[in-house]
C-alpha cells in the first residue's frame, strides 16, 4: 500500500512497538494519528515524527473507559474525513505472576476491557470512515498467548489469574477479527490479526518480570507488513505469527463461540453507555 496521503490511527503508539510503527509509517508518508494516555509521551512521539519530515497529530484517551473510547472516535471524525489504516495495538499485559484482578472504569475485568472491548467499540464506531476510504485495512495486534473464553465467567470473578485474563482477551481479538472479516466481505475493508513477536523489549514485558528476547523492530516489521503489504491486498480474517500465516486457538474458528462473544460485546458496550455508575459484572 502506498502511504502518501493515507491516514493511519494507531492506538497505544506513544511507547514500545506502537511508537516505532507510528514513526515508520510517518516516515513512509502517512499522516499518523498518534494515540496514548500520556500527553507528554504523546507530544514527544508527534515531535519525533515531525522532525523526520512526517505528519502527526496526538489524540489522548484512556481506553479503560468506554466513554473515552467514544470520545476518541469523535475526535478522529473531527480530525479527518478518511481513515485508511486502523491498528488496534494498545494493551495491558499480564502484570506478572502476582497480578490482582482489576476492573475498568465501567466495572469490567481490565484486560478484557482494554485489550479487546475498547478495540471492538473503536473499530465498530470507525467502520463508516474506513468503508468510505476503501481499500482500507484494520490490524488487531493480538498474541500467541491465547486461552479459550469461559462464557460462564468471562470477567474472571473466580480464581483470577493475570495470564489467563491476558490470554483470553487476546483470543477475543482474534475471534473478533474473523467475525468482522465476514461482515466486511465486499466492502473493500480487510481485517487481520497477529502475534508480532515473542517477549519484545517493551514496558509490558518488563512489568511482567520477563527478560525480553525479541526487539520491537521485529514486531514493528510484522505489524507494518499486515498494514501495508501488497501481498495481503483483499485478504482478510487471517491470523499471523510474525509474518507467517498461522493457526490460532481452536475456539477462534467456532462460529457459535464467536456469536456468543459478539452478543456479549454488544451488551457490554450498550450497558456502559447507559449505566450512570460502573457495576461489578458476574458473567
Amino acid at each position: 500500500m502506498e502511504l502518501n496521503d493515507k491516514t493511519v490511527l494507531i492506538t497505544g503508539s506513544t511507547d514500545g512497538v506502537g511508537r516505532l510503527v507510528a514513526q515508520r509509517l510517518g516516515a513512509g508518508g502517512a499522516r499518523v494519528l498518534v494515540h496514548g494516555r500520556d500527553a507528554i509521551r504523546g507530544k514527544a512521539t508527534v515531535s519525533e515524527i515531525e522532525a523526520a519530515g512526517g505528519k502527526a497529530e496526538l489524540l489522548v484517551a484512556d481506553l479503560s473507559s468506554l466513554a473515552e473510547v467514544r470520545r476518541l472516535t469523535e475526535a478522529v471524525r473531527a480530525r479527518t474525513d478518511r481513515l485508511d489504516i486502523l491498528i488496534n495495538n494498545a494493551g495491558v499485559g499480564t502484570a506478572g505472576p502476582n497480578a490482582r484482578r482489576q476492573v475498568s472504569a465501567d466495572g469490567y475485568e481490565l484486560r478484557f476491557a482494554v485489550n479487546y472491548l475498547a478495540g471492538f467499540l473503536l473499530t465498530s464506531e470507525l467502520l463508516p470512515l474506513l468503508k468510505a476510504s476503501a481499500p482500507a485495512r484494520i490490524v488487531n495486534v493480538a498474541s500467541a498467548g491465547q486461552q479459550a473464553i469461559d462464557f460462564d465467567d468471562v470477567m474472571l470473578t473466580r480464581n483470577y489469574d493475570g495470564v489467563r485474563a491476558y490470554c483470553q482477551s487476546k483470543l477475543a481479538q482474534i475471534m473478533f477479527t474473523i467475525d468482522l472479516a465476514e461482515q466486511l466481505n465486499g466492502t473493500g475493508v480487510t481485517v487481520n490479526s497477529l502475534h508480532p513477536a515473542s517477549y519484545m523489549n517493551t514496558t509490558m514485558v518488563r512489568q511482567a518480570g520477563i527478560t525480553p528476547w525479541n526487539s520491537v523492530e521485529t514486531g514493528a516489521e510484522a505489524i507494518i507488513n499486515l498494514a501495508t503489504s501488497p501481498a495481503l491486498e483483499g485478504r482478510s480474517g487471517l491470523y499471523f505469527d510474525g509474518q507467517r500465516e498461522f493457526r490460532a486457538n481452536a475456539q477462534a474458528y467456532d462460529a457459535k463461540a464467536r456469536q456468543q462473544l459478539r452478543t456479549l460485546s454488544l451488551e457490554l458496550v450498550e450497558r456502559a453507555s447507559t449505566s450512570p455508575m460502573p457495576k461489578k459484572q458476574h458473567l
